[in-house]
Order: structure tokens, then sequence, then C-alpha cells
């Protein structure tokens, strides 16, 4: 693809979509045709003629990057994990309902340029579309700025996952700490009730509660109801003045 060419033919309304997608990146590309590039859909290529053009190359890049960033940052910041447990703590932290969240929440779906088949159903909100376009948002950063901007700016992205993943690491027995906690006083009683849970099968996310008769107090979100109820309860217990 000629980026050169490509900037050259971008309308001043694009330019200023993308302007304003680098605010919310909290990146500056040298060349806005590197971003441009990332947000153009095999559809719209295809339909153009020029499937060249797509972003799936940009994908392909975005996806080693982001492999190797939160490799080392998992390497380097969760030394008490063996192999298998960091391979593992990796998948769960970019999984596609990670990377589709943080798309969507970047409003990638919005500024796609779709096939009009794509477009009639519903591309723009696709998950696996979501998720491919992060990751060439990844690449075309990572091909217009290099290595260290892309690292950081996964990093900053993914640290809410990365913080979870500690909590998890460290995490207390905080439902038999609120058990003891409750049964200060006598009769009452506590249950973990779910609210729902989100993502595909293989990946759930869950949420649950701590219901101290019959009030919800803490909730919490994880990757395994256990995880859910624990945070939950870690919760309870700080409205209760708790403090580690």
């Amino acid at each position: 693809m000629d980026d050169n060419k490509t900037a050259k033919n971008l309308t001043a309304s694009r330019r200023r979509e993308l302007a304003q997608l680098e605010k919310k990146l909290g990146v500056e590309f040298n060349d806005i045709a590197h971003l441009n590039a990332a947000l153009i859909h095999t559809s719209y290529a295809n339909e153009a003629g020029r499937q060249s053009d797509s972003n799936e190359r940009l994908e392909f890049l975005g996806d080693a990057v982001l492999e190797l960033a939160s490799s080392t940052y998992l390497y380097k910041n969760f030394k008490n994990l063996s192999e298998g447990e960091l391979t593992k703590t990796r998948a769960s932290i970019v999984c596609q309902t990670t990377l589709a969240k943080l798309s969507k929440n970047l409003g990638l779906g919005k500024m796609l340029l779709l096939g009009r088949g794509e477009e009639i159903s519903g591309g723009r909100e696709r998950i696996s579309i979501l998720e491919d376009t992060f990751e060439a948002i990844i690449g075309a950063i990572y091909l217009d700025l290099g290595w260290e901007v892309a690292k950081d700016y996964i990093i900053r992205q993914l640290a809410p996952e990365f913080a979870n993943a500690r909590v998890g690491e460290n995490l207390k027995d905080y439902k038999s700490l609120l058990q003891e906690f409750i049964q200060r006083e006598p009769n009452k009683k506590v249950e973990y009730i779910e609210l729902g849970s989100s993502g595909p099968d293989h990946m759930k996310i869950f949420e649950y509660a701590a219901k101290i008769d019959g009030k919800i107090y803490g909730k919490g979100k994880g990757k395994t109801k256990k995880f859910a109820e624990q945070v939950a309860a870690h919760e309870t217990l700080k409205q209760f003045g708790f403090k580690d």
C-alpha cells in the first residue's frame, strides 16, 4: 500500500476523525495514513478491488507485538508464576472479550470502513471485527512509532487487566474473613448471588454480589465464580471498615 498516496487522498472530514482518535489513543502518528489503514476492513477493500489495502497485515503485526509486550510485562512483574501459569494468565488477559471491549471503548467500530454487506449485517458491533481492529491499531502504532511507544500503549490499555491478575495472585480468603465478621452478631447470614456473566463460554466473566440479611453489599467480577465471590466478599469487608 502506498501510504503517502493514501494520506493525500484522505478527506478533511476523515482527517478530523483520525485526529480525534489520536487523542483518544494518546498517540500522535507521524503518518496518519497508518492509522487510517488500520481501520480498513477487508470487506471494504474487496469491494474497492484493492484487497492489499485492508488492515489484515497490520492485524498480523499487531497480534505479534501485543503478545510480546504482554509476555514481557508478565515475565517482569509476576515473578512467582511458572511458565504454564504465565501462559494461562496471558491468555486470560489478552483474549477476544478484552480486546473487543477496548476497541469498543475507543469507538473503533464507528470509524471502520466496511463493505456494504458487512455494514448491513452489523459488522461494526461484531466482536471478532472489533478485536481484529484493535490489533491492527497496535500494528499501526508499532509501524509508525516503534516498539517502545507500542509497548507503552499496550501496557496502559491492559493495566486494569494486569491489576486484576495481581489481585488474583495475592487474593486472601475474604469469604472466611467476612463469615467470621458477621458471626459476631447472632442470626446474621451471608450468601453469594450471581448477577450475571458475559463473554464466550471458554472465557466467561462472572459477576457476584455478597448479600447479608437480604441486602446486597459488595460486588465482584472474575473469570471464575469463586474468584468473583472472593472479590465481592472483599468489597463488602471494606464497606465495614476492613483494611488489608
